[in-house]
């Protein structure tokens, strides 16, 4: 089992880096919030590998995060306390080593691909860097309609990252020199990549970031409409984290969606304001998808799962 000691450097991720996302955490009952601590820190873990290189190169970094899946897989010993912990965990909730493998595959094209010519390839990339996650969060929960619910938690999963890389336009070129937005969304805006890597912003820019945000709100929608199949004490956390990370979307578009001057940031505030609000409106509701209509920024519109890819139409010139 995870030692007090794992568990607590796991927390200490956890809550350092990834703020928005602690806030739900802390909401889930124990039995589920301690085995998620050690699924971020296990992320973070292999994210900084790439995003903080400290002078490795892109071989020794893919040779890194090599290691890590071996650790994770119980193919390796390590003396690393959330490596050790994530590989008890795995065992513990019988995850797929498929669900390991396509998330640090993911890691590993962050070393070599900066670029994305079609959503299809982010997509692509997304189903280990953030799919993976929506799987893997969703059988530590330890549901009982896992086929129902998968489809919508890879949704969600993909919609937190798409938010992420859409409020992150700036951080991303200026620390890492990648732009997620595809050149197929910029080239049909008449949007210019060199104008982002100058941190240029243009009305072009924006058009082509709002397209993406519509894209992102179609598969919020595709995820929220799933929370109901997980179990009801995960239901509000889950729910929570979603309106969290949609509320960054109010953010983007006040700014004119222009997020290539500027990085968009939850106050602590707004964070807990939005807490107590989904909350008071959980207890008198008790409906995911009433409750992420009446207090998230995402507006809600009919959509069924199984439809076709969730995008507008791009603008024909």
């Amino acid at each position: 089992m995870v030692d007090e000691t794992q568990l607590a450097e796991s927390k200490s991720i956890h809550r350092r880096t990834g703020k928005t996302f602690y806030y739900a955490t802390r909401l889930l009952p124990e039995r589920v919030r301690e085995a998620t601590y050690v699924l971020y820190a296990f992320f973070r873990v292999a994210d900084e590998v790439v995003d903080n290189p400290e002078g490795m190169s892109p071989s020794e970094q893919r040779e890194r995060l090599m290691e890590i899946q071996r650790a994770a897989l119980g193919g390796a010993p390590t003396d690393d306390p959330v490596l050790s912990a994530f590989s008890e965990l795995r065992e513990a909730y019988d995850i797929p080593d498929e669900e390991i493998e396509v998330f640090i595959d993911a890691m590993i094209a962050d070393t070599d691909t900066d670029r994305y010519e079609t959503y299809e390839e982010l997509e692509s990339y997304m189903r280990g860097s953030a799919s993976a996650v929506g799987v893997m969060m969703t059988m530590i929960m330890d549901i009982d309609e896992e086929e129902t619910a998968i489809p919508h938690a890879t949704r969600l999963g993909e919609a937190f990252q798409l938010t992420n890389f859409l409020r992150d336009v700036r951080e991303d070129i200026v620390e890492l020199d990648r732009i997620y937005l595809p050149r197929e969304t910029l080239r049909a805006y008449d949007a210019d990549a060199e104008d982002i890597e100058n941190l240029e912003f243009t009305d072009e820019i924006g058009d082509a970031i709002r397209h993406e945000l519509r894209r992102a709100e179609r598969l919020y929608r595709e995820g929220v409409a799933g929370i109901k199949y997980l179990p009801r004490d995960c239901q509000l956390p889950v729910l929570t984290a979603a309106v969290l990370y949609a509320e960054h979307h109010r953010l983007i578009r006040e700014q004119g969606y222009d997020t290539v001057s500027e990085r968009p940031s939850l106050s602590t505030f707004r964070k807990l304001s939005l807490v107590v609000r989904t909350r008071w409106h959980w207890m008198r509701h008790g409906d995911p998808e009433t409750v992420f209509a009446k207090v998230s920024a995402v507006p809600m519109a009919e959509t069924r799962m199984g439809a076709s890819r969730p995008e507008d139409p791009l603008p024909m010139h």
